[in-house]
């Protein structure tokens, strides 16, 4: 189909329009939105394959996401203990679409929510929202060469490119803008938004986001990440313990009948594994490296899969003459001085603890130890816990931030824990920290490398396998308790 594009004196070139199809099946729902999507794509990367072979090109090509939408007239009431799968009010409510194979699972019982609380039919379309090419093009593509020099002009005069407008964060953020039909939205990000955050998954974990579980560990330390593969080499040797791969680096996959694909030449910026079962119920498991930015930007981008939850576990400094190295703390709540989400979530925000999570570490943590009642009191501490932004603030004059650190009753101070919190209280995923201490600098009790090693040696593996333990207990849990109203807001979106 040709359309004069002003902006240039090539026409326009996009897939023949498609009239809206209604459905009250929502697998049937999924397996058009999958048509069109791939219809789409398969344009957009066809003609790329021609003219990166030096065919000229005939116009500018462009192709659009599809579109999901539901209306309603009713101000019908539904079971008011659901927090997602319906409408607030009437009104016209869609969403762009990306990836339908990778979400086929979430859209289908997203959908099937929406069907089965308001008794009204879906309607899958097309929308005005261009796919960007990058976003086009196959996972793991590669583009030998310089694109320019094939093309002889700038790659955005024929393809459309990413459009910071179209992949921001203000739905989450609570500004959401109708479109221009008035349509409000229906899921949390934009299809732009979501394909943004896949490329940047890919390339900080160097793992497919496919593989990404819906039980999510963050951990600030490699040691961790050993004693996970570890832990997942066991389980796969185990024929009964529900697991059936192990994902490292590179989409190396093993399971029990061997390996395939390859390790990763170069370690990740974000060193990620995942640990699967069926239905992505397993676990995976990320060492974000150390300090608030890096916890940002991994939760912004691992939001978009919509995992059942995450949990940080790592180390942090004990702030109280009372605890010992290698004690446990449980963050109830967060003293935010990391900076990195002021703009998104201000700082007067309470980041609340989520009973279900705080239930399944407690109880995870008097599993693996065989402590309970007050002599598990004595390795573990329930008490707010403090996030900053300066990994040596030992070093400036310590009267502010130790006065600070008193008034908020804090116990433990690290630079991750608060804004993986407050990430998940601002992309409604449920969220839990178990630290463990490490150092006590306020006491002169810093570590050194012998007993670093040793601290590690001892206590890595048991903090492992608690935070394994909690996951494995909230993965029983059904979904619309773990994914609580406690976490939603005046106005939210039907979808999860």
């Amino acid at each position: 189909m040709h359309h004069r594009n002003p902006l240039s004196e090539l026409p326009i070139l996009a897939p023949p329009p498609q009239a809206d199809d209604i459905f009250t099946d929502a697998a049937e729902a999924v397996a058009e939105i999958r048509r069109r999507y791939d219809a789409a794509v398969g344009f957009l990367r066809g003609h790329f394959a021609r003219v990166m072979a030096g065919e000229a090109p005939e116009g500018r090509f462009r192709a659009f996401y599809p579109r999901v939408g539901v209306t309603t007239a009713s101000f019908a009431k539904v079971d008011s203990r659901l927090s997602f799968g319906h409408v607030t009010e009437p009104g016209v409510y869609e969403t762009t679409i990306t990836r339908p194979d990778l979400f086929e699972g979430y859209l289908t019982q997203q959908l099937g929510l929406l069907i089965q609380n308001h008794g009204m039919p879906v309607r899958v379309g097309t929308s005005d929202t261009a796919i960007p090419l990058h976003f086009a093009m196959a996972e793991g593509a590669h583009v030998e060469g310089s694109i320019e020099d094939t093309l002889h002009r700038p790659l955005r005069d024929l393809f459309d490119v990413p459009d910071l407008n179209t992949t921001d964060d203000h739905i989450v953020n609570g500004k959401p803008s109708p479109g221009a039909d008035g349509a409000r939205p229906l899921a949390p990000f934009t299809a732009q938004r979501i394909d943004y955050s896949l490329a940047r998954l890919a390339h900080y974990t160097a793992t497919s986001p496919s593989w990404f579980q819906n039980h999510v560990l963050f951990t600030n330390y490699q040691f961790y990440m050993d004693e996970f593969v570890e832990f997942a080499r066991e389980a796969l040797a185990d024929p009964d313990s529900g697991y059936e791969a192990l994902i490292e680096p590179g989409n190396l996959v093993t399971t029990r009948k061997g390996r395939s694909g390859m390790l990763a030449a170069r370690q990740p910026q974000m060193p990620t594994y995942h640990l699967v079962r069926p239905n992505h119920a397993g676990i995976s498991m990320v060492n974000i490296g150390i300090g608030p930015s890096n916890a940002k930007t991994i939760t912004d981008h691992v939001s978009v899969l919509r995992p059942h939850v995450w949990v940080m576990i790592g180390h942090c400094a004990g702030l109280r003459n009372s605890q010992s190295l290698g004690d446990y703390v449980l963050a109830h709540a967060y003293m935010r001085e990391d900076h990195v989400l002021d703009d998104d979530l201000p700082i007067w925000v309470p980041i609340p603890a989520l009973a279900e999570v705080q239930v399944a570490l407690q109880n995870a943590v008097a599993e693996v130890t065989g402590l309970t009642g007050f002599e598990l009191k004595r390795i573990m501490r329930t008490g707010t816990v403090a996030t900053i932004d300066n990994r040596n603030w030992e070093l400036r004059d310590q009267s502010g931030p130790v006065a600070r650190l008193s008034q908020a009753r804090a116990i433990a101070l690290d630079m991750e824990s608060a804004t993986i919190a407050a990430n998940g209280f601002r992309f409604r995923v449920p969220y839990g920290t178990l630290l463990c201490v490490s150092d006590k600098p306020l006491h002169g009790e810093l570590k050194l490398p012998g007993m670093a090693t040793d601290f590690y040696k001892r206590q890595v593996a048991q903090h492992l396998r608690i935070g394994i333990r909690a996951m494995e207990s909230l993965r029983e849990m059904p979904l619309e308790k773990l994914h609580s109203r406690k976490l939603r807001s005046f106005d939210e979106t039907a979808f999860l």
